[in-house]
């Protein structure tokens, strides 16, 4: 299967190649398996075609304990791009800044939520009433309120149903905006986009390697990133969804 962008920018397609290259390094330790990449250049990129078939509860539950190793492959920092990649890391046709930060909470406030709700705000798909909401849920994140002991996880970064395939032997992951973050991000952009057996994939994780008490309420939280690009591009009903998120997020504990 061959994808091409006439438009597409500099090494756009090179930073795809990268991020599943990254990911796919996990592979054996068992991680997840990722689309396998014949060719790349300047506007195309070349991938292996992958034949669906019907997910089961069985193959979700086996692609959640392999999701879990690759986060456990682990990361530089939190915002790292792809190890041995210096180039630029996209989500969508997006940039995607690139950082080395220490901080979960001061480099997800400010390069995977604020960049793309700056946008929206110029856009008018996230107004007035709705930025405050917003702009409270950043200043807890930036100030570390929901900083943890986790290290950076290898994250496919951009992890939305659409991005998993389900050929018979399991899933395939394709399309990812590939870089050092928080693993329930991943966890979290599966649920806000309805995976297949989402429960499932889970209890195959938890099984691998437990999440942290509280994350289920901690959902809204990891889809501010997700939730803020799509108010960016997708309309203002992406706007209210993340006005919401960050409601509950200000309500944590």
């Amino acid at each position: 299967m061959v994808k091409r962008r006439a438009d597409a920018p500099p090494l756009f397609f090179e930073a795809e190649a990268a991020g599943l290259a990254w990911l796919a390094m996990a592979e054996r330790d068992g991680g997840a398996r990722v689309v396998r990449v014949a060719g790349v250049g300047p506007g195309r990129i070349e991938l292996e075609r992958v034949d669906e078939a019907r997910p089961t509860a069985e193959v979700a539950r086996a692609f959640g304990a392999a999701l879990a190793r690759t986060h456990a492959a682990g990361a530089a920092a939190f915002g790292a791009a792809p190890d041995g990649w210096d180039g630029p890391i996209f989500i969508g046709r997006r940039p995607l800044p690139i950082a080395h930060e220490t901080s979960w909470g001061r480099f997800y406030a400010r390069d995977r939520v604020r960049p793309y709700l700056d946008i929206a705000v110029a856009a008018g798909t996230v107004t007035s009433g709705q930025l405050p909401a917003v702009e409270r849920a950043l200043e807890r994140i930036d100030a570390g309120d929901f900083d943890d002991d986790e290290p950076p996880a290898r994250i496919h970064g951009d992890l939305w149903n659409g991005n998993v395939l389900w050929p018979p032997r399991g899933a395939v992951l394709i399309d990812p905006a590939a870089h050092g973050g928080h693993r329930e991000t991943d966890i979290a952009m599966l649920e806000l986009f309805g995976v297949p057996f989402f429960e499932e994939i889970v209890a195959g994780y938890q099984e691998e390697r437990p999440l942290r008490d509280g994350w289920r309420a901690r959902i809204p939280l990891h889809q501010l990133h997700p939730l803020a690009v799509h108010a960016a591009g997708h309309g203002p009903s992406y706007g209210v969804a993340l006005a919401e998120a960050a409601r509950a997020t200000v309500d944590l504990p």
